[in-house]
């Protein structure tokens, strides 16, 4: 466990001399204290083995609220410093598709991979410029009542306007799949449906994007 400058936390795993993927959660609207994301572990626990040359920082904000976007930003650009590699992948889920927009121009950042990102319609992604914007949703996410998720038309949009700024990547909708990975339970974490499928396509941007 490292603690970052902010006073977020960040998990490290692999090597950092080459390059990070560096992992921010979700979020909600009420600002409540950083939890650990039980989709990013399991999806970092999966792909960590199949690149070990690979550095893979998960943080945990100070407050995860998109009401405090600006400190989840500090903590990710933290995040982003502490693993001291040449470069990094912003991957960001749900809210931390804006967080990683919003962090896209922190030195050594390369691109952003967006899981069912959050890209509201009026957020700037100006700090995309002369990155990349590979986007990965859930066919069947939708926000339901007490349930968070996001719109695959609404990651649409934000990566179609992404798009206008000369923002070169891809967008990939995932048949079958919710708006998590996966969930925490008492006897530890369950993977949700398609969750292999999100491990598999995240790997093949993270690969090219690594070559």
């Amino acid at each position: 466990m490292i603690r970052l400058s902010t006073g977020a936390e960040m998990r490290l795993t692999g090597p950092t001399d080459r390059a990070a993927v560096v992992c921010v959660n979700g979020g909600q609207a009420s600002p409540a204290e950083g939890t650990w994301s039980a989709s990013l572990e399991w999806l970092v626990s999966r792909l960590a083995p199949r690149f070990s040359t690979l550095a893979f920082s998960e943080v945990r904000y100070r407050i995860k609220s998109w009401r405090r976007l600006d400190w989840c930003e500090e903590d990710a650009r933290a995040a982003v410093g502490e693993t001291g590699s040449p470069r990094a992948l912003l991957l960001g889920f749900s809210m931390g598709g804006a967080v990683a927009a919003r962090s896209a121009d922190a030195p050594g950042v390369e691109g952003v991979l967006g899981l069912a990102p959050w890209l509201p319609d009026a957020a700037p992604l100006d700090r995309l410029k002369g990155k990349s914007l590979d986007v990965l949703h859930g066919a069947v996410d939708r926000p339901l009542p007490g349930l968070p998720g996001v719109s695959p038309s609404s990651s649409r949009r934000g990566f179609e306007r992404a798009r206008e700024l000369g923002v070169e990547g891809t967008y990939r909708l995932i048949p079958g799949a919710v708006h998590g990975i996966a969930v925490r339970t008492p006897f530890g974490l369950v993977p949700l449906p398609r969750a292999s499928r999100w491990a598999d396509l995240a790997a093949e941007r993270i690969e090219r994007w690594a070559a």
